[in-house]
């Protein structure tokens, strides 16, 4: 597919009839429970019991993501509890416009020397300047891109995704001679061969919760395996449908009708067979304008679900490419086609780390004004602006207002400069008679407001937000503002910096953005579930890493309604532990477990007995605070063998 090989961020319903259990997994713990509490009595042992390799790092046993290499393992796969990690837990939000609408779209298809580097590690990576990707309002669908046969995304890329209202598809390739054989394999014979192919690929993605597949068959097929190929894209894409909804099936330009391997770089009479079968066909990148003229009366109706392929690495005769790409992508959206993206991770590969950020930036601005945007349409919703920089002013569409706003914004200066102000301005756009506090807009104008930060929070609110108004040891400010609205639409949301008192001679400083959240008041309820009791698996112990310390992993597990948590905090606490009066944050959990990894603690004394403590703290969408009397908690008493005492 990338014409030259490189080397080297959905529902909460139980999955229970799916699930297996996993052979290697150790059962629950015995425990005790108390006010809340579960209190969990655990000898140190040292024998050995190894985790599923698939699953877990061998070397830490951190949950990693993976991919299948064989059609035999693609045929064996059965989801076991060991998956959960995989599982993506956030929803595909929902966006304006929809997916479907006859607009052209932008496909972004990651390809970064064969995937599974950082984002692998699904609680996070030591890295401090792995690859990310931030442009996700610029993009319609991700499609996450290997040299494996079965490319399962990683659920940190599905959950980032999803969050921005992308679809996210895996890749099912075949390539080389080897690639060929495995063709035959499950394309020759009866239907029955291809047909447990799309049900594997189907219930993969059921599973894992991601939308799709991208399918590239890049090797030559045999006559019958030729003429089974419609025949299994059409079933994939039926048994997707089951089992995804609004599920997709793109085709890679690649193997022709008759299985001959040719690459067309067009849509046209040789390959238009993949395309009816499908819901869309990525084109090879060695186009031409006369590939497009061509194209728009083998389309049709559908000019949409051909994406015309853009290599950013410009191998080939291709046109544009690298920061020349919006050549490539002003003649695609002259012709009215869709566009797919590839490699856009050039600017990390081939121009290095060091300029990533400013480089990245300089890429996708330069596509910016070929490139629609799509916005979130549902509250609640926030921001993060983790880079800490940047000028830019965003805005995507237009979103229903509440009548009650409650809007929050966490931002730190890096300078103490008294004369700069910073504060938040909404727009709003008459949607029949806006009225926003006591006044009213123009009909059909954009109205500009800027509200009053709040100083003290209505007592209904007083109890579930906190920090409004007050800055933080390290310097982070959070600014609440409330908003009463009547029949208006939400248009843009800008940050703006400016001076008490204008002066004459420049200064420089640096703002740094944490969140802006945009709330609707009246949601935001007093009465919140606490973490029910949690359970733990999993446990290993080893010796080290200092004198008289051990090392210990396990997994924590727990239940909490999926559609109010967008994450936890996962903190720990001991009397033996540094910093023993203060709450250790070991991480954030996306789905309703997390693994502990080798967490040093004291190894107890000869028939004495030692305890930590650990906390799983929700973290609403709301963004509102949890009392910490409705975390989750679990106390770890653990002794060597010779040892009597109790908790």
């Amino acid at each position: 597919m990338d014409g030259g090989r490189r080397d080297g961020a959905g529902s909460g319903e139980k999955r229970g009839s799916e699930l297996e259990p996993a052979a290697a997994k150790r059962s629950f713990l015995p425990a005790m429970e108390s006010q809340g509490t579960t209190i969990l009595h655990e000898t140190v042992s040292y024998a050995p019991h190894p985790l599923p390799a698939r699953q877990f790092d061998r070397n830490t046993t951190e949950p990693v993501s993976f991919y299948l290499s064989s059609l035999e393992e693609l045929l064996a796969w059965k989801p076991t509890s060991d998956d959960d990690f995989n599982v993506a837990t956030m929803p595909l939000a929902n966006r304006e416009p929809p997916l479907h609408s006859k607009r052209p779209r932008t496909l972004v298809c990651h390809d970064m020397k064969n995937g599974y580097l950082e984002d692998r590690f699904i609680q996070g990576s030591a890295s401090r300047d792995p690859y990310v990707f931030y442009h996700w309002q610029h993009i319609d669908i991700f499609v996450y891109f290997s040299h494996h046969l079965v490319t399962i995304p990683p659920v940190t890329w599905a959950n980032a995704a999803h969050r921005n209202g992308v679809s996210v598809l895996g890749t099912f390739i075949t390539e080389w001679t080897s690639g060929g054989q495995l063709c035959e394999a499950f394309l020759v014979g009866e239907a029955a061969a291809y047909h447990a192919v799309a049900v594997q690929l189907g219930r993969i993605a059921h599973f894992y919760r991601f939308d799709g597949w991208l399918v590239n068959i890049e090797n030559t097929l045999s006559e019958a395996a030729a003429r089974n190929l419609p025949l299994f894209l059409r079933d994939l894409r039926e048994q997707l449908r089951r089992d995804v909804p609004d599920g997709l099936v793109l085709w890679y330009d690649s193997v022709l009708q008759s299985g001959e391997l040719q690459w067309q770089n067009e849509l046209n009479e040789k390959n238009r067979v993949f395309f009816d079968a499908c819901d869309g066909l990525f084109t090879n990148y060695n186009w031409k304008e006369e590939h497009l003229e061509r194209m728009g009366a083998q389309a049709g109706e559908r000019l949409a679900d051909v994406y015309v392929g853009i290599d950013v690495f410009a191998r080939g005769e291709v046109v544009g490419g690298g920061f020349e790409t919006d050549k490539a992508l002003h003649l695609i959206r002259k012709h009215g086609f869709s566009a797919a993206i590839f490699a856009p991770g050039w600017v990390y590969e081939h121009l290095g780390k060091e300029n990533f950020l400013h480089n990245e930036n300089r890429f996708w601005g330069l596509l910016a004004e070929l490139l629609p945007t799509h916005s979130i349409s549902t509250l609640p919703f926030s921001t993060c602006f983790c880079l800490g920089m940047g000028t830019g002013r965003f805005w995507a569409g237009q979103l229903p207002a509440p009548p009650k706003l409650f809007l929050s914004l966490l931002y730190k200066l890096e300078e103490k400069l008294p004369e700069v102000a910073v504060a938040l301005e909404l727009t709003t756009r008459d949607s029949g008679s806006c009225h926003v506090g006591n006044v009213t807009a123009l009909p059909g104008l954009v109205t500009r407001h800027q509200p009053q930060p709040l100083h003290t929070l209505p007592p209904h609110l007083s109890g579930l937000l906190s920090g409004c108004g007050r800055q933080s040891t390290a310097g982070w400010m959070r600014r609440c503002y409330k908003l009463e609205l009547r029949d208006c639409a939400l248009h843009e949301l800008s940050l703006i910096l400016s001076r008490h008192q204008p002066g004459l001679q420049e200064r420089r400083f640096s703002c740094r953005l944490g969140e802006i959240q945009v709330l609707d008041a009246d949601s935001l309820h007093s009465s919140l579930p606490p973490v029910p009791s949690l359970q733990a698996s999993q446990v290993l112990w080893h010796k080290g890493p200092g004198t008289d310390q051990l090392s210990l992993s396990f997994t924590l597990h727990w239940s909490y309604p999926h559609s109010q948590a967008r994450c936890f905090r996962i903190h720990c606490q001991g009397r033996e532990l540094p910093q023993s009066a203060q709450l250790q944050l070991l991480g954030v959990a996306h789905a309703t477990l997390y693994r502990v990894v080798g967490l040093a603690v004291p190894e107890p004394p000869p028939k004495e007995s030692c305890h930590v403590e650990f906390f799983v703290e929700p973290v609403l969408n709301e963004g509102v605070a949890v009392d910490r009397s409705r975390w989750g908690r679990l106390v770890l008493v653990y002794s060597d063998p010779a040892s009597t005492s109790t908790y």
